[in-house]
C-alpha cells in the first residue's frame, strides 16, 4: 500500500550546497511511496534586501544559523527508498510541483552567468508572483506564465567522489535545471549509495533554456515525488520523460561534447525500444529530436535531446514491419 510521507524544510532535513554519500537519511521510504518535500532557495547575499523581512519561518531560521557545507543550494534531504542498490536506478515520478510564497529572485553575479564580460556588477531582482494566475511579474510590466520544477534534482554519488557541490551536474543528476521536469515528469537516476539518498531544490517558478544569466525565478516550492526502485534498468546517467516525450541528458564543461553525449545516449534508448540500426536512429535524431541547451552556466554545460514518443513509436512499429 502507498504511503504518505511529507518532508519539511526545518533545518535538519536540509543540506546546504552538497551531496555526498556519507549524508545520513532523513527518511526512509519504501517503494512506491509518495513524498511531498518543502524547499526553500536562497542564502543571505542572493535575496533582495526588500524581501528580507517576508522569508518563510524555515527560510529565516536556517540561513541565519547555519553556513554552507560548500558554496551551492539549500536541498531538502536525503530521502533513502528501501531496497535501492548500487547499480539499480531510481525512478523519480514527480507528481505535483506547488509554488510556496508570492516571489522569486533573480540574481546578476560578477564573473559568472554566460556573458560575464559584459555584466561586471551583481543585480538582484524581486519577481513577485501571482499564485492564483500563476504569473510571474516583471519589473517592466511584463508577465510571463510561471512553470515550476526543481533545478536540483539528485542521489548521493560514489563514495569515492567525497563531498561535492551542487552546483555542478554530474551523472549522480544534481542542478540539471531541465525545465521540462515539472509536474508529470519522471527522471531516471543511476544509483551509487544503498537507499539512493535523494535530495531536491533549487525551486524555479520559471526558467528558460540556457539560465542565460546564472539564476532563474528562484523561489521556494513544495514538490510531491513518488520513488520506485527499477532493477532492470542499468543506466550510466540521468534520463527523464515527460508524458510526450523521451529525454537523455549530457554535461561537459565543453557544449558540444555535452551535447554528443545525450545524442550518443539517445542513439542507444532509440535501439532499446526499436530494431532500427545505429545509423537508422541517428538519422531518426537529425530528423524528429530537438538538441536542447538545458544551461550554460554551472561549470559542465547542460544539453538535453528530446524525441517525441510519438515518433519513436511509429518507428518502432515501421521497424517491425520491415522484418
Amino acid at each position: 500500500m502507498t504511503k504518505e510521507h511529507r518532508l519539511t524544510s526545518a533545518p535538519e532535513n536540509l543540506r546546504w550546497g552538497a551531496f555526498s554519500a556519507e549524508f545520513e537519511a532523513v527518511l526512509e521510504v519504501d517503494p512506491g511511496d509518495r513524498v511531498s518535500i518543502e524547499t526553500i532557495s536562497g542564502g543571505p547575499d542572493q535575496i533582495p534586501p526588500e524581501l528580507r523581512d517576508n522569508l518563510l519561518p524555515d527560510h529565516a531560521n536556517f540561513i541565519a544559523n547555519y553556513k554552507p557545507i560548500l558554496p551551492g543550494h539549500i536541498m531538502t534531504g536525503p530521502v533513502a527508498v528501501r531496497g535501492a542498490e548500487p547499480g539499480d536506478v531510481l525512478e523519480v515520478r514527480i507528481l505535483d510541483v506547488e509554488l510556496r510564497q508570492d516571489w522569486a529572485w533573480n540574481m546578476i553575479a560578477p564573473l559568472k552567468g554566460s556573458l560575464p564580460e559584459d555584466f561586471p556588477n551583481k543585480r538582484l531582482l524581486n519577481i513577485p508572483l501571482d499564485r492564483d494566475a500563476m504569473v510571474a511579474e516583471l519589473p517592466w510590466g511584463v508577465e510571463l506564465a510561471c512553470n515550476p520544477f526543481f533545478g536540483v534534482m539528485g542521489v548521493a554519488p560514489p563514495a569515492e567522489w567525497g563531498t561535492i557541490t551542487s552546483i555542478v551536474p554530474q551523472p549522480h543528476g544534481g542542478n540539471l535545471d531541465i525545465k521540462q521536469l515539472g509536474a508529470g515528469a519522471t527522471l531516471y537516476l543511476p544509483v551509487y549509495v544503498p537507499g539512493a539518498n535523494f535530495q531536491t531544490g533549487d525551486g524555479h517558478a520559471l526558467q528558460g533554456d540556457g539560465e542565460s544569466c546564472l539564476s532563474a525565478a528562484e523561489t521556494a516550492l513544495i514538490g510531491t515525488f513518488e520513488f520506485h526502485v527499477r532493477k532492470d534498468l542499468s543506466y550510466k546517467m540521468p534520463r527523464a520523460e515527460t508524458e510526450t516525450h523521451y529525454i537523455t541528458i549530457g554535461f561537459d564543461q565543453d557544449l558540444d561534447d555535452a551535447a554528443k553525449q545525450a545524442l550518443r545516449d539517445m542513439i542507444v534508448l532509440i535501439q532499446e525500444r526499436t530494431n532500427l540500426s545505429a545509423e537508422d536512429a541517428y538519422s531518426l535524431c537529425s530528423l524528429a529530436a530537438d538538441v536542447c541547451v538545458s544551461q550554460l552556466v554551472n561549470v559542465n554545460k547542460g544539453c538535453h535531446v528530446m524525441l517525441a514518443k510519438a515518433d519513436l513509436h511509429g518507428a518502432e512499429a515501421a521497424a517491425g514491419k520491415r522484418l
